[in-house]
């Protein structure tokens, strides 16, 4: 202990003396000149540096990749020309692998890790190939066999790179697991083998993102997934195997659902904020095809409205992890069910279930605070304003009571709730929103006005005299309000009503009126602005 200490003492001695002669130098004047030899050796070490990732890793990787490509077409084009025999190909792709892997162990132990790594990933690799050879290309041992064998790897390979911490080894293994399905190939259907197959992959990847921050493992298996499924279903799908198809997307959703609970440490990290809505995305269209396939969208409907429901659910057991995972949970379960009202509704049914979903959003994100809702809420009153305005047809029988008119009710109810909400959020950014909620309500409800004057009557000056007097009593109840409420905002808007009533009257209805309405306009105009001045002489010392 004594030697011990006497060496530590050393130690600070010799850099206590390393600094007191840098600071002579310093002020000796040798400053600059060893500032630019330390910025010449940084230069110098950052470009060694450079030089070793490209050729000690890139071309490494590159390699890698590159081998494992031609021992695939190698093997390929022996078994097409019959230079070996089935069970031949099988051994030898065996112990080649086995043997790679045991090299790679004595490469390691001299110092040599990286390739030592690299060569893991290729023997694994060629396991894969091997196995998945032997049950589907020659059917050689049993699919139950041959599951088990590839179980075996996969669990191997995640022992291995979590006992050597090594991404590299659990990157290309899944890189080459993934390749070889596509690599052999027979183009007969085998979906159970395949699919199970696929499982185990993303099994192996979950564990090893549960143990290690290896977060672009997760893509890279979702990607894969993704492929093979999209390649089988493009080749291969049938109604007959609906269920087949059905299962396994569920089970592969299922997997990278629950990636927030597996990756607690990292549940908000890009790849897994980014795998979340993809996931949700690729197994909605899944499933949506699915049905539709079949005809039944509404089952797709219903589908879309429980995995929306799911992810509520999700996004508040996730209430304890960060923030941004929570409310994105809370943003796929909203987005899914705006989604599964035109698929499962029909007509002005659509407009107004997005309406209705708007203001369940709104409020909700205001009592839970979370603002991804509030967000698809708007999404949803834009869809939902763009129907009502430009897509819904109504054709109405009588006046008033007809769906016309329930539809416009229903949208200026929701924007009413939506304004009232936003003028109680203490969110000065939210507040802006509500003068275009005002305008918005105005503008719907005299749009709705119009369109009912417009079937009430087939008479030109009739129709142009009621406008006129419509807008008129609009205007006033809107400048009564403004003074009830004593708001500025709603007066100006009865304002500028009125003066475009006022430019109506005497342009246009001047001119194409019959004598009759046009002294009904006049009179009906006149009275109205002396009303208004007399409310506004009243009401200025408030004002």
């Amino acid at each position: 202990m004594a030697e011990n200490d006497q060496y530590e003492e050393l130690q600070k001695r010799v850099e206590a003396l390393t600094k007191r002669v840098y600071n002579l130098e310093v002020q000796a004047g040798l400053r600059a000149s060893q500032s630019a030899s330390s910025v010449r050796e940084r230069r110098e070490a950052t470009a060694a540096s450079l030089e070793s990732r490209i050729g000690g890793h890139w071309l490494n990787r590159v390699g890698i990749i590159a081998v494992l490509l031609g021992v695939s077409y190698f093997l390929r084009y022996a078994f097409e020309n019959r230079w070996i025999a089935a069970e031949g190909r099988v051994l030898i792709g065996l112990v080649a692998g086995l043997g790679v892997v045991l090299w790679s162990e004595h490469i390691r132990r001299q110092g040599q890790t990286i390739f030592s790594h690299s060569l893991k990933a290729v023997g694994i690799g060629v396991l894969y190939l091997s196995l998945w050879a032997s049950s589907q290309l020659y059917q050689l041992v049993p699919v139950g066999l041959a599951f088990a064998a590839m179980s075996a790897v996969t669990a191997a390979t995640v022992l291995l790179a979590l006992w050597q911490d090594s991404l590299v080894v659990a990157a290309f293994a899944l890189v080459g697991a993934f390749m070889t399905p596509l690599a052999l190939s027979t183009g007969e259907n085998n979906a159970y083998s395949l699919f199970s197959y696929v499982a185990i992959l993303n099994a192996g990847t979950l564990v090893l993102l549960r143990f290690r921050p290896w977060n672009y493992l997760l893509v890279g298996s979702f990607a894969g997934t993704l492929i093979l499924y999209g390649a089988w279903h493009a080749r291969y799908y049938s109604a007959d195997q609906f269920w087949v198809a059905f299962g396994f997307a569920t089970l592969f959703f299922t997997g990278f659902a629950l990636v927030p609970w597996i990756a607690r440490s990292e549940r908000d990290s890009t790849p897994v904020l980014l795998v979340a809505p993809a996931n949700a995305a690729v197994y909605f269209v899944q499933v949506y095809e699915l049905f539709a396939h079949v005809g039944n969208r509404i089952a797709a409907a219903r589908a879309a409205v429980v995995l929306g429901c799911l992810y509520f659910v999700t996004g508040q057991l996730l209430a304890t992890a960060p923030r941004v995972t929570s409310s994105l949970h809370w943003a796929i379960g909203a987005g899914l069910l705006v989604i599964a009202t035109p698929i499962g509704l029909e007509g002005h049914w659509i407009t107004i279930g997005w309406f209705f979903e708007a203001g369940a959003l709104f409020w909700v994100g205001y009592k839970t605070s979370t603002r991804s809702l509030k967000y698809v809420g708007a999404a949803a009153l834009a869809l939902g304003v763009v129907r009502l305005i430009a897509f819904d047809n109504f054709n109405v029988s009588r006046i008033v009571f007809n769906d016309r008119m329930l539809t416009f009710a229903v949208a200026i109810a929701v924007l009413a709730t939506i304004a009232r909400v936003v003028a109680r959020s203490v969110v000065g950014q939210e507040k802006r929103a509500l003068p275009f909620l005002i305008v918005s309500i105005n503008l719907l409800a005299l749009h709705a006005l119009n369109q009912e004057i417009g079937n009430a009557y087939q008479q030109q000056a009739a129709r142009d005299f009621a406008y006129s007097a419509t807008w008129m009593v609009y205007g006033a109840g809107l400048m009564m309000a403004g003074f009830w409420w004593k708001s500025q905002f709603l007066r100006w808007q009865a304002l500028i009503l009125i003066a475009i009533t006022v430019g109506k009257v005497f342009i246009y209805d001047t001119a194409s009126l019959d004598i009759g309405y046009r002294i009904l306009s006049f009179i009906a105009l006149g009275l109205l602005l002396l009303a208004t001045s007399y409310w506004y002489e009243k009401k200025r010392s408030p004002l």
